[in-house]
């Protein structure tokens, strides 16, 4: 499956999603070419660029005609006439609409009524339209997006003077994971906000793929703090179907029964840790003593370090982020002669029976659980065989 990651790191608008997209290899002659069929009475234009020494390629628009005050319906009718693709129309058509209805949020009117003021000029249509020929043209199936930085302070629009993110970014981007880092100004617009909220699958880490071609995508201003640019990352995903961002708590005791530390593991556990695991050590003055390793979600990060300092004798923690990849995975059940199994198949046929299901039956039944497991092991082999 091809899919495209958007990484938002300096915030994200239409113009710099063109400019990644074109920057990673989609050609500029058809996706211009596809513009000129809008007939919106503007000049487009591809050069490339640098950001604190970053080379990118910035997308402009020069208008013909003076900014115009539109209805959505003269957006949608205006897309739906041009010369776009079924799929680039459809997106494109999907993004405003979206678009439309935060605005009708904002001003409390129904969304027949909205004036598209800054997003209903030639520029802001050539973006969005051309974001969307841009991804159709590189054949992308799926859209993610890392955390997205809006940036702070204020912004000057034709409503006077707001914060920043503006009132349109926000409603598009409620319950979507955001920050403000760097200059404070913004660094997100409600072109940008709109493409990802309508677009894009999931929001996070790098989700797990092959990357074949990397895109950088200028905005107007250079930063001292950060190159701004939008990076686009495109590729094959790949086998692992979980790619998330965890945090690693590891702590070395010497001095904790292991009565003590069995426990620990448990209330880890059961408040939501991802892994617990113990190790042997040799630790200094050749005390023998136990490598606490937890793996945790970043949310649970300090509620779990917590535990770790109430549970155990250590003083200390060592906290670092990775990265936790789990290859696909599915289950299917099997009937043994003492009841139902569980069993779970890797990516690459690889098995093995749910532990919990085995250890249930052979308390239940008093049989041994090797046996159990032996069974329910035959019982999947012999079900591949019909």
């Amino acid at each position: 499956m091809k899919i495209c990651y958007l990484d938002a790191f300096s915030g994200i608008s239409g113009d710099m999603t063109v400019g990644a997209l074109l920057d990673a290899g989609v050609p500029s002659g058809p996706v211009l070419e596809a513009l000129r069929g809008l007939h919106i009475e503007a000049d487009f234009q591809v050069e490339k660029t640098w950001r604190r020494g970053v080379a990118a390629s910035k997308f402009r628009v020069a208008a013909k005609e003076a900014k115009a005050h539109r209805h959505l319906h003269h957006i949608l009718n205006l897309i739906e006439k041009s010369s776009l693709t079924n799929r680039a129309k459809q997106n494109a058509s999907a993004v405003f609409s979206k678009l439309g209805e935060a605005e009708a949020r904002i001003h409390g009117v129904p969304i027949e009524k909205v004036h598209f003021h800054e997003v209903g000029a030639v520029d802001s249509i050539a973006d969005i339209a051309g974001a969307c020929i841009a991804f159709d043209l590189l054949g992308v199936e799926e859209i993610h997006c890392s955390a997205i930085n809006t940036g702070s302070g204020t912004v000057q629009t034709e409503h006077g003077i707001l914060p920043v993110p503006a009132p349109a970014t926000a409603a598009l981007l409620e319950g979507k994971p955001i920050y403000a880092r760097g200059p404070a100004l913004e660094l997100t617009t409600p072109t940008g906000a709109a493409i990802v909220a309508t677009l894009a699958k999931s929001y996070g880490t790098l989700p797990a793929m092959r990357v074949n071609a990397i895109g950088y995508g200028a905005g107007d201003r250079d930063f001292a703090e950060q190159p701004n640019v939008l990076r686009v990352l495109s590729g094959e995903a790949s086998r692992a179907t979980e790619a998330a961002l965890v945090s690693v708590l590891e702590a070395n005791i010497d001095d904790s029964s292991p009565q003590v530390l069995g426990y620990a593991l448990e209330r880890l556990m059961d408040a939501g840790a991802l892994d617990a695991s113990l190790s042997p050590l040799q630790m200094k003055k050749n005390r023998p003593g136990s490598l606490l390793r937890v793996i945790a979600r970043p949310e649970d990060q300090e509620r779990l370090a917590q535990i770790v300092f109430a549970e155990t004798s250590t003083l200390g923690l060592r906290i670092h982020a990775a990265e936790r990849r789990v290859e696909e995975r599915r289950t299917v059940e099997v009937e043994t002669a003492y009841g139902k199994v569980r069993i779970k198949i890797s990516g690459h046929g690889a098995f093995a029976p749910e532990y919990e299901d085995c250890r249930a039956l052979a308390k239940a039944t008093g049989t041994p659980l090797p046996q159990i497991i032996a069974a329910a092991n035959e019982a999947y082999q012999e079900s591949n065989k019909i």
